[in-house]
């Protein structure tokens, strides 16, 4: 049995367009997929850990320590956040666009699971190692904006969104990456870019 974990960056509920066709996506991959687990992760509900103490943590690790009280506590919350979002054999991120790039939750998330030995290994010679490369998982994201698309000049902004995001899910070693995309933008056809994410997401989830 496999298991797919929903991980969304959205606050904004039933407004929320990344939610919306992830929703799509979940349903079609429960029809497709009757046998696996869907769990959804909302980030934003207050189960990512506080890391402040945390990157004192990695600190001690780097240093060939083990931490100990208060950073021990940390790194341990950080690594039961690392665990769940590790279980999972198949990734579905949905992510809207805030001010070019990401919701601060997202890289929160991010902070928080990229360790040594859990996301990646340094080598002085070879550079970064890529820990979860080679194992399997795959990984569908929802990239979703209002203002800025692809096709767009840079008053309409920029789009550190997914380039972003994707170079860190390859820095980790998760290269199977199926984008969906919804960027309808101020002046584009709503319904159509609907249509067509829909469609995205339901074909990759189908296969997935």
């Amino acid at each position: 049995m496999g298991r797919l974990l929903h991980i969304s960056a959205s606050p904004r509920d039933e407004a929320s367009e990344s939610l919306r066709i992830a929703q799509v996506f979940t349903d079609t991959y429960r029809e497709t997929h009757p046998g696996d687990e869907v769990e959804h992760w909302d980030l934003w509900d207050g189960s990512l850990p506080d890391f402040a103490v945390g990157a004192k943590a990695k600190m001690t690790v780097f240093g060939g320590g083990e931490p100990q009280g208060a950073e021990g506590a940390a790194w341990a919350a950080a690594r039961r956040t690392f665990e769940r979002f590790d279980a999972a054999d198949r990734l579905l991120f949905s992510v809207p666009m805030w001010n070019a790039s990401v919701p601060y939750v997202l890289k929160q998330f991010v902070d928080v699971v990229s360790q040594p030995g859990w996301i990646f290994t340094v080598d002085p010679a070879t550079g970064y190692g890529h820990q979860l490369a080679g194992r399997g998982k795959r990984v569908a994201v929802v990239y979703t904006s209002a203002v800025w698309g692809p096709p767009l000049g840079p008053e309409f902004g920029s789009d550190f969104q997914s380039t972003f995001f994707n170079d860190w899910l390859r820095w980790t070693g998760l290269t199977d990456i199926s984008e969906i995309r919804f960027h309808p933008t101020l002046t584009g056809d709503y319904e159509e870019a609907r249509r067509t994410a829909d469609a995205q997401a339901s074909g990759i989830a189908k296969g997935f």
